[in-house]
Parts: C-alpha cells; sequence; structure tokens
C-alpha cells in the first residue's frame, strides 16, 4: 500500500515538473529567478511571509516590555516641597492591554468581539513609601508603592456573519488593579543617564 502511494506521489511530481518547464509559462521559473536575483541584489537570504497578525503581536510584546515591563529607579528628592505621592496613574493604553480577555485573533465573519463605548475610572487605593534597604545592582533605596484599581465599563460586541449570522452585544464592567511601584534611591550621587 505504501510503495504504490508513494509510486503515485512520485508520478505526480514529475508531471507537474515537466508540465510547468515546457508550458512556455514562466510562473515557476521567473518567480525563482526573481526571488535569486532579489537576493543577490540585497545579500540576504529568501523573504519568508509573515502575516500582519504575528508582526502586530512581536510589536505589541516590545512596546509592553519597553513601556510597562520594567521598573524605574528614580533619584532621591530633596527639600521640604518634594512630591512623595503618585504622580503616574496608569494611561488608558495601559488598562486595556490588561484586561483578561482579549478581543485579538478572532476571524474575519466567522467570530469578531468588540469593544465599544469604553469608559474607565482609576482610582488609587495604595500610597506608600518603604524605609530605605539594599537591593542588589540598585544600593540603597526605598520601595513607593502605587496600586490603581481601574474599573471598565464597556458594550462587548460578538458578531458572526456566517454560518449562522448573528451579533450580541452585553454592558461588561472589568476591574484591573495595577502597580506602579518604583525605587527611589536613598544616597549617593546622581544616576548616570
Amino acid at each position: 500500500m505504501l510503495k504504490k502511494m508513494l509510486r503515485r506521489l512520485t508520478l505526480l511530481t514529475c508531471v507537474c515538473l515537466f508540465t510547468f518547464s515546457s508550458s512556455g509559462c514562466t510562473l515557476t521559473g521567473g518567480f525563482l529567478g526573481t526571488i535569486w536575483n532579489f537576493m543577490v541584489f540585497w545579500e540576504t537570504g529568501p523573504p519568508i511571509p509573515v502575516p500582519a497578525y504575528w508582526s502586530q503581536l512581536i510589536e505589541d510584546t516590545y512596546h509592553e516590555e519597553e513601556r510597562y515591563g520594567k521598573v524605574p529607579i528614580l533619584d532621591p528628592v530633596e527639600g521640604e516641597h518634594a512630591p512623595l505621592h503618585c504622580l503616574d496613574p496608569p494611561t488608558p493604553d495601559e488598562v486595556m492591554r490588561s484586561l483578561p480577555d482579549s478581543t485579538e485573533g478572532g476571524v474575519p465573519f466567522l467570530a469578531e468581539t468588540a469593544r465599544n463605548n469604553v469608559r474607565i475610572v482609576v482610582e488609587p487605593i495604595v500610597d506608600r513609601i518603604d524605609e530605605c534597604r539594599f537591593f542588589p545592582l540598585v544600593g540603597p533605596a526605598r520601595i513607593h508603592h502605587c496600586h490603581y484599581k481601574c474599573t471598565v465599563y464597556y458594550e462587548k460586541v460578538i458578531r458572526s456573519d456566517w454560518p449562522i449570522p448573528f451579533s450580541h452585544k452585553d454592558q461588561t464592567t472589568d476591574v484591573v488593579y495595577i502597580d506602579h511601584d518604583h525605587l527611589i534611591r536613598c544616597a549617593g550621587a546622581e544616576t548616570p543617564r
């Protein structure tokens, strides 16, 4: 059985190769020739098509790591009017990215989810500074705890056009807790930039 299937596959491959090469069409040769010329001119490997969804996913991962994934280390603030309260509440972008159920990755016309009429309420719940202590790779510093409760009100729309068209709207509320903890150095020279 396997031998018979291998023979058929070999015969089909040979017929396809002979048909493409002797048809007078430059489909295979023209395409491969264009790719070869591209590689020689730019001194690179063959182009690999990447769907827009995957490239956007990679960009979002780097964006989140750069903006929200690192703990800042601030220089000490001197003086009697030094602000020792939280100054950076979460941005709407950060709140929407931290929602638990994601709307991305749906198949167009088959299963789409959207959030409409979004309203975000941000409330500070913790604002305190710990005592000075030693942190590896930082030195003596204090942790400034800034915790926020973010309530997101939106209209969740689930839509499908095939095989059975339907649309469902639901008023939804999600609560997300976001921490903006950062370190404040206790003493020493300014941090090099």
